[in-house]
């Protein structure tokens, strides 16, 4: 399975905002988007990324606005495009049905739980097959769940030491409306999807949209 091995500080400071793309540590004085809040490379201390005065041609507003969530959400670009063209076939917005989509993600709905303290984390969790969804388990992080599905730990997994104290820590972080969860036995429902002032309000969909329309 494809994934970025990069240093994901760099994703940060390249899209000039916190993506937490490292959980906890985002929030400490250790991150590197404190210490260097400047666009990566030979270039990025002049600020020409940053929104230094220069014309920012539509084009690169729509790359930009795709590239911030789809490095969010730890998807890659052929990848994305699929769960685009998901989107699109749907009714509705296509904005709107793209995030809701990402937003359920078995990695990600994992991570929404609390049950992991990144997306990156909720996805090796999964692929590692720890997760079982209404029973059955699952080893796939792009599953796209739907509202009455479940999720849980395997019993197996329960005992190792990854999740002894999950629990607690769980419990310390707030679980979307659109979800249901029960910490005591490790597990969770997807009850609705997601409403569009429960995703990220610092995302801008209708530039991914006019970006693929191109």
């Amino acid at each position: 399975m494809a994934r970025y091995t990069g240093s994901v500080c760099k994703l940060c400071r390249r899209e000039n905002e916190k993506l937490f793309l490292k959980g906890e540590r985002c929030f400490t004085a250790k991150c590197a988007f404190e210490k260097r809040a400047y666009a990566p490379g030979d270039h990025g201390k002049s600020g020409s990324s940053r929104g230094g005065g220069e014309r920012v041609s539509d084009y690169s507003r729509q790359l930009r606005a795709k590239q911030k969530v789809r490095r969010k959400y730890g998807v890659l670009e052929r990848q994305f495009r699929r769960i685009y063209g998901i989107a699109v076939r749907q009714s509705g917005l296509t904005g709107l049905n793209l995030l809701q989509l990402l937003e359920t993600r078995l990695d990600n709905v994992v991570y929404r739980m609390g049950y992991a303290e990144n997306r990156a984390q909720a996805r090796q969790m999964v692929t590692h097959g720890h997760f079982k969804v209404n029973g059955i388990p699952s080893d796939i992080p792009s599953m796209i769940l739907n509202p009455g599905d479940e999720i849980s730990v395997r019993e197996n997994s329960i005992k190792k030491t990854l999740f002894k104290d999950l629990a607690e820590v769980a419990d310390k972080r707030i679980c979307p409306l659109w979800l249901d969860r029960n910490t005591s036995v490790l597990s969770g429902k997807v009850v609705r999807l997601p409403e569009r002032s429960e995703i990220d309000g610092n995302v801008n969909e209708q530039l991914i949209v006019e970006f693929y329309s191109r």
